[in-house]
C-alpha cells in the first residue's frame, strides 16, 4: 500500500501517460485507514475555505448505466444527507450529473453559490497496479478523458477513482468493471468526505438527523 501528501508518479489513462507533478494524494482503498487519511488530507485543503465560509460544493460525475462510470453517483447518493449548512451535493443515482448536462450543471452551481469551492469527483482509468486506488489532486478534473469526450474542466479539487485498467475500448472496459472494486472506492471516498464534514464543521447533530431520515 502506498501512501503519500507530495507525490510524483505516473498515471495511465486512456492509452495516454499522463504525468502528475503536484501536491496529490495517493492511497489503495483495501488500505483499512484509507477513509480516516481521506479526511485527514480533505480537512487540510477544506480549512481556509471553511474559514472564509465559502460555500463546498461536491459534484459526483458519472452515470449509474455503466458499472465503471457509476461510482461518482454511488458517492453522491451516500453523501447526499449532508447536503445542507453550506455544504452542497450535486450528482446522485436520482440525479446523475454526465456528459450531456454537465456544463448546465457547472453554469447552475455558479449562479447559485457565491464563490463556490467545487470539489469533483469521478472514475477514471489506469495502470493495472492503480486500480482499487484514489487519487487527490489540488487542480480541476478533467471528465471523459478515458472515452475522448471534449468536457470542461471542473473543480478546484478533483477525486478519482482507478475503477480499472486503460488501453483500448475504454467503454466496454467501464461496462465490465467490477462493481466490488467501485463499491470499495466509494465506500473509502464516501466515508472519508463524511467525517471531513463531521470533523470540520461539526454539526453532528444535523448529521445525525439526515442519517435517521435517511434509514427511516
Amino acid at each position: 500500500m502506498f501512501y503519500s501528501i507530495d507525490l510524483f508518479f505516473l498515471v495511465i489513462i486512456s492509452s495516454k501517460e499522463v504525468v502528475i507533478m503536484c501536491t496529490s494524494f495517493y492511497i489503495d482503498s483495501l488500505d483499512p485507514k484509507a477513509s480516516f487519511k481521506i479526511r485527514d488530507y480533505l480537512c487540510k485543503e477544506l480549512s481556509p475555505v471553511i474559514k472564509e465560509n465559502r460555500p463546498i460544493v461536491f459534484i459526483c460525475i458519472g452515470s449509474d448505466r455503466s458499472t465503471g462510470d457509476a461510482l461518482g453517483p454511488l458517492i453522491g447518493e451516500k453523501i447526499k444527507f449532508l447536503n445542507k449548512n453550506n455544504i452542497f451535493v450535486y450528482g446522485t443515482l436520482e440525479e446523475t450529473v454526465h456528459a450531456r448536462n454537465l456544463k448546465e450543471t457547472v453554469k447552475i452551481i455558479k449562479s447559485k453559490h457565491k464563490k463556490p469551492f467545487i470539489i469533483a469527483i469521478d472514475a477514471c482509468l489506469g495502470a493495472v497496479d492503480n486500480v482499487g486506488h484514489v487519487l487527490i489532486e489540488k487542480r480541476p478534473l478533467k471528465p471523459g478523458i478515458a472515452l475522448n469526450k471534449n468536457l470542461p474542466e471542473v473543480g478546484d479539487l478533483s477525486i478519482l477513482g482507478i475503477v480499472n485498467i486503460s488501453g483500448s475500448l475504454e467503454f466496454m472496459v467501464l461496462q465490465n468493471t467490477r462493481l466490488y472494486t467501485v463499491m470499495l472506492l466509494a465506500n473509502a471516498i464516501s466515508n472519508g468526505i463524511h467525517h471531513c464534514i463531521l470533523k470540520s464543521v461539526g454539526f453532528k447533530k444535523n448529521i445525525l438527523d439526515s442519517t435517521l431520515e435517511n434509514i427511516l
